[in-house]
């Protein structure tokens, strides 16, 4: 089994940045693609970004694209999304998933494995 926790989510300023972080644990996930999704209040998840699993292969929604960037290191075992020009339209839960293969899916039924998730607020 694969565990997933997210971190670096909070409170910030319309325009600001965020780093999102997702560490794995109970396997080693340098063989598993992995994605950022979100979640806003009364919304359903959706895909924000992915990516295969040597970081060669990255994918983004178009609403985030040109201002998020996913980036791996598996030798920490982690996964990142650096969120740049955030939008109160970004405010949501953010969640990690991770599926083993290599390929990338883009929707929810794509992943095995899923972090508790971690609030971004972005005020305006």
């Amino acid at each position: 089994q694969v565990q997933l926790a997210e971190s670096g989510g909070g409170l910030v300023q319309a325009g600001g940045s965020l780093r999102l972080s997702c560490a794995a644990s109970g396997r080693t996930v340098n063989r598993y693609a992995m994605g950022w999704f979100r979640q806003a209040p009364g919304k359903e998840r959706e895909f924000v970004a992915a990516i295969n699993w040597n970081g060669g292969a990255a994918y983004y929604a178009d609403s985030v694209k040109g201002r998020f960037t996913i980036s791996r290191d598996n030798a920490k075992n982690a996964v990142y999304l650096q969120m740049n020009s955030l939008k109160p339209e970004d405010t949501a839960v953010y969640y990690c998933a991770g599926t083993f293969g290599t390929v990338v899916p883009m929707s929810t039924r794509g992943y095995a494995y899923w972090g508790p998730g971690t609030q971004v607020t972005v005020s305006s």
